[in-house]
């Protein structure tokens, strides 16, 4: 089978086919009868079921090397109305990890929670070494639409936008995702000990709901980065940052992340984050997060104490 029966699927022209390459994106989502399926976004209406054409798992799209080239081979897919569908989580067997300090905004404000926290993140910074940590297990990703956390012992609570490198497991990064790295701003800025208690906890982690294949780490360098949050029907915070703030390019998160590591379904890792609420503000139950990047899609949540 060749291009044009996804293309056709996708209402392109021959001009169009190779520009859809770089701009493919794939979800994970419910059907009305429970079952999980594949599928890649056409419009913003509906969905090409990627199911008939023996496509069951991200994760395997992603290990095949090329994802956007596999799915332009496919032959014309059945169209299912995203109104009809739940989409779910895209990370199924992945670790998800975090890079931090990777913006210099991150790295003044996390060196402003204490001054004794000042001198390390200076360093990291700049370090050849990047700061690496781990996030979540892939079943306590949280979805778009579902909850995401601030802790019950937390007085500083804060969402932190970023992008998501989804990685297969020979470390080559074949695709893109919004993630929300929820963070305690409070219980960190104490002693950095307490980073794992800050930052892993019970719906700290949402990624979602679309996976980006095809794109390149330049294509990457265009997007923008966008977080809102709303608090009873009013905005408290809005703000936008370009993901070329990101210091290091991300083969070198790459080979940092494989380095003495293996990762047999792959890995989900969330690049840091350039946008970082005033001191004075912080979350609460009720508030509803949206992040978005412009190359990748949305990813919005309500918050809940836990």
């Amino acid at each position: 089978m060749a291009m044009e029966g996804v293309a056709k699927g996708l209402g392109l022209t021959p001009v169009g086919q190779a520009y859809t390459l770089r701009r493919m994106k794939i979800c994970r989502y419910l059907t009305a009868d429970n079952q999980v399926h594949i599928g890649l976004a056409k419009g913003g209406d509906a969905l090409l079921d990627l199911s008939p054409a023996g496509i069951e798992s991200i994760t395997a799209l992603l290990e095949s090397g090329d994802a956007a080239q596999r799915l332009a081979d496919l032959g014309e897919l059945p169209e299912t109305p995203l109104a009809d569908v739940t989409l779910l989580c895209p990370i199924e067997a992945q670790e998800v990890w975090a890079a931090g300090v990777t913006y210099l905004r991150s790295k003044d404000a996390r060196m402003e929670e204490s001054d004794f926290s000042a001198t390390a993140y200076d360093r990291v910074y700049d370090a050849t070494r990047p700061e690496l940590f781990f996030k979540s297990l892939p079943e306590k990703v949280v979805a778009c639409g579902e909850p995401v956390g601030i802790r019950a012992d937390a007085q500083w609570s804060v969402p932190e936008p970023e992008l998501v490198l989804m990685m297969n497991s020979r470390g080559e990064i074949a695709g893109y995702a919004v993630g929300n790295d929820m963070s305690s701003r409070d219980i960190e800025g104490e002693n950095l000990l307490y980073l794992p208690q800050a930052k892993v906890y019970h719906r700290s982690c949402a990624v979602g709901p679309w996976v980006r294949v095809g794109a390149t780490e330049a294509d990457a360098r265009e997007w923008d980065i966008s977080m809102q949050i709303n608090r009873g029907g009013e905005t408290v915070f809005e703000r936008t940052v370009s993901v070329n703030q990101i210091k290091r390019n991300f083969g070198e998160l790459s080979v940092a992340m494989f380095q003495s590591q293996v990762f047999p379904f792959g890995c989900a890792l969330l690049t840091g984050t350039g946008i970082v609420p005033d001191d004075v503000f912080t979350l609460e139950e009720g508030d509803a997060v949206r992040i978005r990047i412009s190359g990748v899609g949305s990813l919005n949540n309500p918050v809940v104490r836990v």
